[in-house]
């Protein structure tokens, strides 16, 4: 139980990653706070995970909703040991296409969005307290449709170098969780850019991995327990890629 008793938030964890996230963090022992922008699907995820679990509906891009969260948890728990900010999204478009519209829901998300999330939560943070970011390895690889999506990924990993070195005093520890290819609902929402359906995207999608297939969510889960226990105490400001090795080889 490598988080016993520990409190955790996850946001975006309706679906794909944040889900399994959470899934994986209450069979740890945490107590999990998820969040999601439709309650219906919120819902149902959390009655997905077995342990402790509060779902409390919020979109990542209001200060208003962060604000309520942050309260919730603060009242009903009192603090946090853990904040994965994994809420984000990928609109793939060409450059000469880029609308301001595209732009602004791709930061507001993606980058915005995680640095409110964490400012929000950081007075409910513990001396010893883990935080783990999503980025991507696209914010280093260079993929064509993604330049808006890489570029705030990039300013995610930008983030965690910084607030490792501010929030060092605190004890506190923030690093980067770069997934490449995984299998999840995203993939669906990229196959209109590709001009394939979902199954023959994802055929595509493993072809360009190294191990010839795609990730799990649950092997992301993985990584984000190490990055959250203690197992990884003397890491900081650092990025773990689990990509299959298509950005490392």
């Amino acid at each position: 139980m490598r988080l016993a008793n520990k409190v955790a938030l996850v946001t975006g964890a309706s679906t794909g990653l944040g889900l399994a996230i959470a899934e994986r963090f209450a069979a740890e022992g945490a107590h999990v706070y998820i969040t999601g922008r439709r309650k219906d699907a919120l819902e149902t995820a959390k009655a997905s995970i077995e342990g402790r679990v509060t779902a409390v509906a919020a979109d990542a891009t209001s200060s208003d909703d962060l604000d309520d969260l942050a309260e919730t948890i603060r009242r009903e728990s009192g603090h946090l040991d853990v904040v994965v900010a994994n809420a984000g999204n990928i609109e793939r478009m060409n450059f000469g296409e880029v609308t301001e519209d595209h732009f602004d829901r791709t930061f507001d998300l993606n980058a915005r969005g995680t640095l409110f999330t964490v400012q929000k939560a950081l007075p409910l943070l513990r001396t010893g307290g883990s935080i783990v970011l999503l980025g991507s390895i696209i914010a280093f690889k260079g993929d064509p449709g993604a330049g808006t999506y890489s570029a705030a990924k990039a300013a995610v990993r930008s983030y965690a170098r910084t607030w490792a070195a501010e929030f060092a005093d605190r004890g506190l520890r923030v690093n980067v969780l770069s997934p490449g290819p995984i299998d999840t609902p995203i993939i669906d929402g990229q196959a209109d850019y590709f001009g394939q359906d979902p199954a023959a995207l994802r055929t595509t999608m493993s072809t360009l991995v190294p191990m010839r297939r795609l990730g799990r969510p649950e092997e992301i889960a993985n990584g984000a327990l190490f990055l959250a226990s203690d197992e990884s105490s003397f890491m900081t400001g650092t990025e773990l890629c689990i990509d299959g090795g298509m950005a490392q080889v």
